[in-house]
């Protein structure tokens, strides 16, 4: 049963992010920080029922779907992450892209929802490989797949869809049509998300023709990265019956949080605006979960004890972050502030062990590459450099791929994913037809 199209408007149809002073009006460490644009309108249907073995808890299931845009044609796809500023070279089908909204579990484990982004190609074969693409951070509920079209955040989906897979990206919780507020950098409601969002797929998929392969082609960028390496380790150790984790390609992560990326906040050699946000983020988020302190004033400067909660609340604009944050991590932070995210304890040193050990406690037996930029001004490459080291302590060879000078926007950190897109899609097609 095929699900009716409403046309995009045309202010609708794309919003493209525009930089400046290296970026950091729109980025964090992990990904970008957009403007909050208009979601696409379109259709919606009730989906097919999730597979019998999930059903009985409901994770998975589907609840919603909207076809959201059809672009017909590999030229039309070409044009669309053409403009986007990415690379048509892996282009070979015109797609169709849906907005699953799906049943799923919250840090908690209680039921919520979640939503996220479904492209399949046309003129394709029946049977998918899926491609779970974790997207980086942002600050607005909108900054997330499904709700943009011909962005950075959508871009990749597409791309791999294009290439001949199923496109299937988690909006996370709290973040495009979820509930409540996104538990950033909890790298177990990630994985959750990322797992629901594939099951969410799978039910779906036969209502386009198409069904989904076991193996699953697992990438990320930036707070992505840590997401796809938690959904990889999961489907590993048999966390769904049906998917199997095929391969891995983590791109600029933060994969020694703790221990790499918040030291590098206070050592200067990150654009200190990003760290700024990046402080400020870290604190709200893993308050909300871990209790770290009992009031903003503990941690946070005045006056931004008063508003720095209400900057992240998902309504907010990367804009208003950047206009109610100040310069630098000197001029946010108390000194208790400073001392514990420089030396965390506690219960952040607790959450941190748990985020940190996406590398370290397992020994991946699919194909792995980690793929970064070097003079990444967000995303110190030493978390690359320890990802790969732990992986190699556990008998794991994982390839660094090192892409060069490939600046999006005045920031290598976002051109790392740009130009990651496009090699990696073309790697998973070398994986699959082996």
């Amino acid at each position: 049963m095929a699900l009716s199209a409403s046309p995009l408007p045309p202010s609708h149809k794309r919003t493209r992010h525009r930089g400046g002073r290296r970026a950091v009006g729109a980025a964090l460490c992990c990904g970008l920080l957009l403007g909050g644009p208009a979601a696409a309108t379109a259709a919606t249907a009730p989906a097919a029922p999730a597979p019998a073995q999930h059903a009985e808890r409901g994770r998975g299931t589907p609840v919603s779907a909207e076809r959201l845009y059809t672009l017909a044609t590999p030229q039309a796809v070409a044009a669309e992450l053409e403009g986007a500023g990415f690379d048509a070279g892996t282009v070979r089908h015109g797609v169709v892209a849906y907005r699953l909204v799906y049943r799923t579990v919250d840090p908690h484990g209680q039921p919520t929802t979640a939503s996220g982004l479904f492209v399949v190609p046309l003129s394709s074969e029946r049977r998918l490989r899926p491609v779970s693409f974790a997207h980086g951070t942002g600050s607005h509920k909108d900054d997330a797949p499904s709700m943009q079209r011909g962005t950075f955040l959508s871009a990749p989906v597409i791309a791999h869809a294009s290439a001949g897979a199923a496109g299937v990206a988690p909006d996370y919780l709290g973040m495009g049509k979820g509930p409540g507020l996104h538990p950033w950098m909890d790298v177990g409601s990630e994985t959750t998300a990322s797992l629901d969002m594939l099951r969410a797929a799978r039910a779906f998929a036969p209502r386009t023709g198409h069904v989904l392969e076991r193996n699953v082609m697992a990438t990320g960028f930036s707070q992505g990265a840590s997401a796809a390496l938690g959904l990889g380790r999961a489907l590993q150790a048999g966390a769904d019956r049906w998917f199997r984790l095929g391969a891995l390609a983590p791109v600029s992560g933060a994969y020694d949080f703790g221990g790499t990326e918040l030291p590098a906040l206070f050592k200067g050699t990150l654009e200190p605006k990003s760290s700024v946000l990046y402080a400020a983020y870290t604190l709200v988020a893993f308050q909300r979960l871990h209790h770290l302190y009992d009031s903003p004033g503990e941690v946070f400067r005045a006056p931004y004890d008063q508003r720095i909660e209400a900057l992240f609340d998902g309504a907010h604009t990367g804009k208003q972050l950047m206009e109610g944050t100040p310069g630098t991590v000197d001029e946010l932070l108390t000194a208790h502030g400073r001392e514990l995210l420089a030396q965390p304890r506690g219960p952040l040193a607790a959450a941190l062990r748990t985020t940190d050990a996406v590398c370290t406690d397992w020994t991946p037996r699919a194909p792995v590459r980690l793929y970064m930029a070097g003079g990444d001004e967000q995303a110190d490459t030493a978390n690359t450099a320890h990802c790969q080291g732990a992986l190699l302590r556990n008998g794991v060879h994982a390839p660094v791929v090192d892409l060069g000078p490939v600046d999006h926007h005045g920031s290598r950190h976002l051109g790392s994913n740009v130009a990651a897109t496009s090699a990696i899609a073309r790697w998973f097609g070398e994986l699959r037809g082996r």
